[in-house]
């Protein structure tokens, strides 16, 4: 070029740099070259004009490389790579590699550019029916809108007629820039028990569904006929009432509250992760005792059973701090089950109640209550106490009514122990709670 004022454009050079071995690197540059003359027009020198593209070579680098591993990999002809084809934003085939090509007998030459929906799957690869061509459109068009599918049956007679069953999984595919730009689907080829067992799964998520609307429903109704009972009790209220008949009518709107507690706060998980919201309120003891009691009397009429209350007068009359609907909740599970477990005729179950108080920091006043629930006999199956101390999948309802009622009374910072002696067996529920000064010198 110095000879015959030739002028080079875009050149590339790859230079490097100065420094120790250790920190010598390489850097990529455009070079544009030009020759300068004198006022004769000869030649005496030549001028270069250079742009570092050292980031761009990097990144290109990087994605061809990439580019080239994933050609790699999508067409290797190695067994473990599964079949794999791909769609752009219009559902036209865009990738059709080497399993596909083995599975269907149709080669990537003949697929590619085509519609997916109706050419390759429909008229290439015929589909059983319209319906099993709309499942199919709707799964591949979810995942081009976003919305991935996971190991969807997915069935289509190859190229020689035969009946091939496999799981679709489609996932979107993404630009540089984290845009859609379509579908990228593997085919897994089931076995008869992995296609039974999926069966089962989808079973058992409807199923699932269909209890989890059942409970909304539930939910919901229920809601209207408790609207009546509340406003029941208000015209009650606005009555002459005798002291024992205002009782009744305390621990019927108690029990009410109960319900409408439970209802509220139906999602378990709140309880499993300890997110439930707890209420502190000021109530007192005996109330909650009253509409505790009142849940089981019926049952221990039929069962022909004797409740023996042992619990100190002065305990009736104490105000407390706490979330008083969850307390009775607590208990009177706890009471249900031992009521179910005593045996008849003539058996009993006791309820007895040992308050003591204790100065807790910042110098508020804690009453330490310890509740028995107690019956003679064995108690409670070991499936039921399997139940609610250790499991994480009950094996019945009663114990997934207790496992809750134990995390609701450790979020409560409580306790609750089942002691099972030779002749009779109980609950232990250890619970401390704010109380109000004047209630002291009743305890003390």
């Amino acid at each position: 070029m110095f000879n015959t004022g030739e002028e080079d454009k875009n050149v590339e050079l790859r230079l490097r740099t100065f420094g120790t071995e250790h920190h010598r690197k390489e850097v990529f540059v455009v070079v544009n070259a030009c020759s300068s003359k004198d006022y004769t027009n000869n030649i005496v020198g030549v001028c270069f004009v250079g742009q570092d593209i050292t980031g761009q070579k990097v990144v290109m680098d990087k994605y061809i490389h990439i580019k080239s591993d994933y050609k790699a990999i999508v067409h290797s002809p190695n067994p473990l790579i599964p079949p794999i084809f791909a769609s752009d934003e219009n559902a036209c085939c865009s990738e059709w590699n080497t399993a596909m090509e083995k599975l269907t007998g149709w080669g990537r030459a003949d697929m590619i550019g085509k519609m997916l929906v109706g050419e390759i799957f429909g008229s290439c690869c015929q589909l059983k029916g319209p319906d099993a061509m709309t499942k199919f459109m709707i799964a591949l068009h979810n995942a081009i809108g976003g919305q991935d599918t996971d190991k969807f049956p997915f069935s289509f007679f190859d190229r020689s007629g035969k009946y091939v069953q496999a799981l679709l999984t489609a996932n979107k595919r993404v630009n540089m820039d984290g845009q859609i730009i379509g579908a990228f689907c593997f085919l897994q080829i089931a076995s008869p028990e992995l296609q039974q067992a999926l069966i089962v799964q989808r079973q058992q998520e409807k199923k699932c569904l269909s209890k989890m609307k059942e409970l909304a429903y539930i939910c919901q109704e229920i809601k209207n006929p408790l609207s009546g009972i509340r406003f029941t009790n208000s015209l009650l209220e606005a009555t002459n009432l005798t002291e024992d008949q205002k009782q009744f009518l305390e621990t019927s709107a108690a029990c009410e509250k109960q319900i409408l507690k439970i209802m509220k706060d139906v999602d378990l998980e709140n309880i499993e992760d300890g997110s439930l919201e707890l209420e502190t309120v000021e109530f007192v003891l005996g109330s909650v005792i009253d509409a505790v009691v009142s849940q089981v009397m019926l049952l221990l009429r039929e069962r022909g059973l004797q409740l023996i209350r042992d619990i100190p007068e002065e305990v009736k009359t104490l105000a407390v701090y706490g979330d008083q609907v969850r307390i009775q909740q607590v208990l009177a599970d706890f009471l249900l089950s031992m009521v179910r477990c005593a045996p008849p005729p003539e058996g009993w179950v006791e309820i007895q109640l040992r308050p003591s108080l204790k100065e807790a920091s910042e110098g508020v006043t804690i009453v330490h209550i310890e509740f028995r629930i107690v019956c003679p006999g064995e108690g409670l199956p070991p499936e039921l106490v399997q139940d609610m101390f250790h499991s994480s999948r009950w094996a019945t309802q009663e114990g997934l009514g207790l496992s809750m009622c134990r995390k609701i009374l450790k979020l409560m910072k409580g306790e609750v122990q089942y002691i099972r002696e030779s002749e009779r067996c109980y609950f232990l529920i250890v619970l401390d709670l704010p109380v109000q000064h004047r209630g002291l010198m009743s305890i003390g």
